[in-house]
């Protein structure tokens, strides 16, 4: 640690082990599954409180229109929490954003609720890693960096939105405003892997609901009259999955639809999901898409609605990117820590954040395991840990620049 400065190593100092740990039991205790708006409103006025320790202003933001389409084909609209947004010193100059997520994966009726203790250390509880942990180190990490004399120099946005789970669908804009004219971002997400390996580039995600209308009729009497909606939608689900290819993952994942055996069907919705590596396998995806809906149209006399989108971009390492990387890498050095990174199949608002051109590390949360899962486990010892891993990064960020 002989690389750390005086005004660096006061920053770990003020880092408080306990502090972080009641922090993320407080927040996990209080179920904010994404659909659970109750909850969710609970958790966004607990963090609010907490964050209210930070100066600037804060505030709880509405969250923006998103629609979904239903079992019977319909579009309606679908409610979404309220998310966090912070902003400190606007006029600094050096601007950063950080980024996290209230909402989990466990709805209220979810049996995984509480959290307990194994015998090795580690804490298996309700989204402690994904993310109520990252948020309180990275809430921890803040404070230290305001005790710091640096503080004057460092501007920061903070949002915490509620619906990353499922995609981020009402607060994308949000976070496309936040990133405007940051110098560079950080994303509390868990480590990639256990032993603290951040993730590096992001394939990005399409998701999309294919509504088939054909036309019913009797299956035995007249069956040659219906227009047969299942039928088609499993011909779209083969011809998408048909354009599968390296650089692009087609997982048709639920045909939802049909009714009494002696009924043509007609209606069915065909739940799509595409993972681009980058641009050009979006655009093999979206030539796959119009060409099943023209092909299936005709083929089978039925009318194709297509709703979805292709919400999170790919996330490259551009060189911009590396340059962060290589920071936190050589501050996790100068920590004792040995930090790399692996590529990931996975997705978050690290990569709305990259689309925007800003560098982000989107993964400098809690060290743990198994999230979306019952057996999610945090490793306690991680949070002052990958606390002073951001302290020092935006130390240095608002010292060295990128």
């Amino acid at each position: 640690m002989s690389a750390i400065s005086a005004i660096e190593a006061a920053a770990i100092e003020r880092i408080g082990d306990a502090a972080i740990l009641e922090r993320t039991q407080s927040w996990v205790a209080v179920n904010s599954g994404t659909r659970n708006l109750e909850g969710l409103a609970t958790v966004a006025d607990m963090l609010a409180e907490s964050f209210a320790v930070l100066p600037g202003d804060l505030a709880l933001i509405d969250p923006a229109p998103v629609e979904s389409v239903t079992a019977d084909g319909k579009v309606q609209s679908l409610e979404h929490g309220r998310h966090l947004h912070l902003a400190v010193r606007p006029d600094a100059p050096v601007q950063l954003l950080l980024t996290g997520h209230m909402d989990t994966v466990y709805g209220a009726d979810h049996p995984f609720q509480s959290g307990v203790w194994r015998g090795d250390g580690t804490w298996n509880a309700p989204g402690c890693a994904d993310m109520k942990g990252g948020l309180a180190l990275m809430l921890s990490a803040l404070e230290a960096v305001e005790a710091s004399p640096l503080a004057s120099g460092i501007g920061y946005e903070v949002l915490i939105n509620s619906d990353e789970e499922t995609g981020s669908f009402s607060s994308a804009a949000l976070i496309a405003g936040a990133a405007h004219g940051k110098l560079a971002a950080l994303t509390y997400e868990p480590s990639a892997l256990p032993d603290g390996t951040l993730a590096g580039a992001r394939g990005g995600t399409g998701n999309f609901s294919l509504v088939v209308h054909g036309k019913s009729a009797h299956a035995g009497r007249n069956p040659d009259e219906g227009r047969n909606a299942l039928v088609a939608a499993a011909d779209l689900a083969l011809r998408l999955a048909d354009a599968r290819a390296p650089g692009l993952a087609v997982n048709p994942a639920r045909i939802e639809g049909g009714g009494p055996n002696n009924v043509v069907p007609d209606l069915a919705i065909l739940r799509v999901n595409f993972r681009p590596k980058d641009a050009a396998a979006i655009t093999k995806a979206q030539i796959a898409l119009d060409q099943a809906i023209a092909i299936v149209s005709v083929k089978h006399d039925v009318r194709i609605e297509l709703h979805g989108s292709f919400n999170r971009p790919p996330k490259p390492i551009d060189p911009g990117a590396e340059k962060l990387f290589a920071l936190v890498k050589q501050v996790g050095s100068d920590l004792g820590l040995h930090i790399t990174t692996k590529d990931s199949g996975g997705v978050c608002d690290g990569n709305n954040i990259a689309a925007c051109g800003v560098p982000v590390v989107d993964t400098m949360g809690a060290r743990g395991g198994a999230i979306h899962s019952p057996d999610e486990y945090l490793i306690p010892e991680s949070l002052p840990e990958r606390a002073a891993l951001s302290a020092l990064t935006i130390l240095r960020l608002a010292e060295r620049g990128l």
